[in-house]
Parts: structure tokens; sequence; C-alpha cells
């Protein structure tokens, strides 16, 4: 689970699928995924064989990107997904939904075959970026930046990335750009979660679970934005013209992950951006069914905070220091602006009607 308590709703249909590879976390399993012969987490071909050209513009790209697998120890779970290579020094661009509550992250860099212990330098979660530490990292191949801005409906784009969670060779997907400043709702169907996503590229490029946080390239092999998101058979909401059906991808412009990324590495915690350890409550949540207000706990961490406070499940989270808690996503976000060692006084309702409020102090967690 996540260390922030974000909420954990039931799975269902959602308009766009996050594509970080999630699997169960049994031996047999992972395995399988790592050569390319299991896991139905990926859905759909990879499209067809990229052109010539797209062929060289990929080689421009590939050796700056790094695999990135994350355990989720909380839920028992593996993800396997994609990251640019921003310095020599082993900085690295990937999705915060990549990284949200990973208790283990490690890279295995395309460039010089290594592999690395991953650290989370900061995340943005209105904007999903997050930016990770390659640890002992130095004289790594780079990724080369391109400009978004100059991107326009019908131009030509790659996107790239560790489709399938295969590892190794990265896998294209060549496409158009199909439209620009689109909003969307993306969820991830293995965790129930969901996130509000603007200003996105819309491509029909084959973009597959695998290939979040790679990058989609430009007719040049310039990196233009972030794969974030893909929809495949149905109808999406959000955007001017309502969607459509079919094969469709979404991506971060780089412009907008260049920004959110210079203010992690600069330490800057305005807008959003989360710098440093991610404090954590301890508690497994989801919206209450009949749509009251608060935090619905549908579980608890054996030895958090909140197993110190004697929340169990059942109980709903009605105020967190001094705030109102309206549902999950806003528990996320009061815990996520706090820091590991704060302490704050948390209030609930248990399944009686008694209410309760307990002053605690909030432990490391995984990152949100």
């Amino acid at each position: 689970m996540s260390g922030t308590d974000m909420g954990r709703r039931a799975p269902r249909r959602r308009p766009f699928v996050l594509l970080v590879l999630v699997v169960v976390l049994v031996a047999a399993v992972w395995a399988s995924t790592r050569d390319g012969r299991g896991s139905g987490s990926a859905t759909g071909s990879k499209g067809a064989s990229p052109s010539a050209g797209t062929t060289i513009a990929v080689t421009t790209v590939d050796k700056g990107l790094v695999d990135i697998n994350v355990v989720l120890g909380y839920q028992d779970i593996r993800a396997a997904a994609t990251g640019m290579v921003l310095t020599p020094s082993g900085e690295v661009l990937t999705n915060n939904h990549v990284i949200n509550g990973a208790t283990e992250i490690s890279a295995v860099d395309i460039g010089d075959g290594r592999s690395y212990t991953a650290t989370v330098v900061g995340y943005d979660r209105g904007h999903d970026l997050a930016v990770l530490q390659l640890k002992g990292a130095s004289g790594l191949a780079t990724v080369r930046l391109g400009d978004s801005s100059g991107l326009g409906v019908g131009d030509q784009v790659t996107a790239v990335g560790n489709a399938g969670g295969r590892g190794n060779v990265p896998q294209a997907s060549p496409g158009r750009v199909t439209a620009l400043q689109r909003s969307i709702t993306a969820g991830d169907d293995a965790t129930g979660e969901s996130e509000q996503l603007t200003g996105m590229i819309q491509v029909d490029a084959a973009v597959q679970p695998g290939d979040s946080g790679g990058p989609l390239l430009d007719a040049s092999g310039s990196v233009v934005g972030v794969d974030t998101a893909a929809s495949q058979g149905f109808s999406f909401r959000g955007g001017a013209d309502g969607g459509s059906p079919g094969t469709v991808g979404f991506a971060t412009p780089i412009a907008t992950a260049r920004s959110v990324a210079d203010a992690i590495e600069s330490g800057r915690t305005a807008d959003g951006i989360h710098i440093g350890p991610t404090a954590m409550l301890g508690l497994q949540v989801e919206t209450f069914t009949d749509g009251s207000p608060g935090a619905l706990v549908a579980g608890v961490v054996d030895g958090s905070p909140a197993a110190g406070a004697g929340l169990v499940a059942g109980d709903l989270v009605t105020s967190f220091d001094g705030r109102s808690v309206s549902g999950p996503g806003a528990l996320t976000t009061l815990v996520t602006g706090h820091r590991p060692g704060d302490r704050v006084t948390v209030q609930w309702t248990d399944q009686a009607g008694g209410n309760h409020s307990k002053s605690v102090t909030l432990a490391a967690g995984p990152a949100d």
C-alpha cells in the first residue's frame, strides 16, 4: 500500500490505464514476465514494426533509458516500467505512479547494463512525475530533450519503453499526434487508483504497460514527452471532442516534465512538489460506499502509527491535523504535506458510531 494512504477503490474499467506493468508478487509470475512469456497485464500488441527512420530515431535515445523494477511491499506486488537518464550522475525522470508505494526501487541502465539501487529525490503527484537517483552511478548516457511546444497534430512520433516489462532492448511504437492539451482521468487497474491529468499529448501509438516513464520521440529522435497512459478498444472522457474508440496513448509534454524535474533537482517544494522522505500514517483507505465524507479504513499496517492509535478496518477517518477529510485523496494530500516525525491528531468514527481522537507521530514510508 502507499505510504501516504492513497485511496484503494475497487478496480473498475477506467478511461485510461497507467502504463506501469503490475504483477502479483509470485516468483513464477515475475520470472515469466521478465522473459516475455507471462503476466496478463500487458494487453494488445506492440503494433507495426518500426520503419527504418523510426529505428534510427530510437537508437539516439535507448542508451539513455533505464528499466525500472519496483516492489510494493505493503501490497505484495512487483511492477516494471521505464525511466530517462537526465544526468551522467544518475538522475532519472519517470512517472510518479511508477514509484507510488514502492518499498524497493532498482533500475537497469540500458547504456552500461548495470543494475542500480534507486532512491526517490522528489515527486509531483499532480503532474504524475518523479525524479530518482541511481546510487553510485557515473558517466551514464543521457537522453536528448527536445521542444514539445512545436508539436502539431499529424506530426510523426514514436513511443519507446520497457513494453511488457521484458527489459533489455527498448520497444518502439510509431504513430502520430492526434490531439494536444487533452485532459484525462488515468487509472491503475491493479490498485483502483485514478488521477486527473491535463495538458497531455494524445497519440495513436500502441503504448503498453511497462512503457510508463519512457520517452515520446519526435521525428529527429528528441524527447518531446513522457509516456504516461493508454486506452484500447473503448471510448474515453475528457478533451474537446469527447473521445473516440481505439488505440490511444498519452504523454506529458517534456516542457512540463523539464520544469518539474528542475524544481525537484533544486529542492523547491512549491506547486505540489514533494522533496525527500514521505510521511506514513499506515492506512489502506477507500471511499465510503454511501458517499459520506471521510476515508474508510480497509486495512492497517502492522506496527504503523495508525495501528498504535487503535484504528481498525471499518473505521471512518474524518479529520487529520485539524482539517476535515472528504475522501481518500484528501487524506493522501494531507499526509503528503507532512514529514516523518511530525506529530498530528487523527479523528475517526468507529462502526458503532463512537468518535475517537488520537495524536500520532508519522513514520517514514514509501513515496506516494
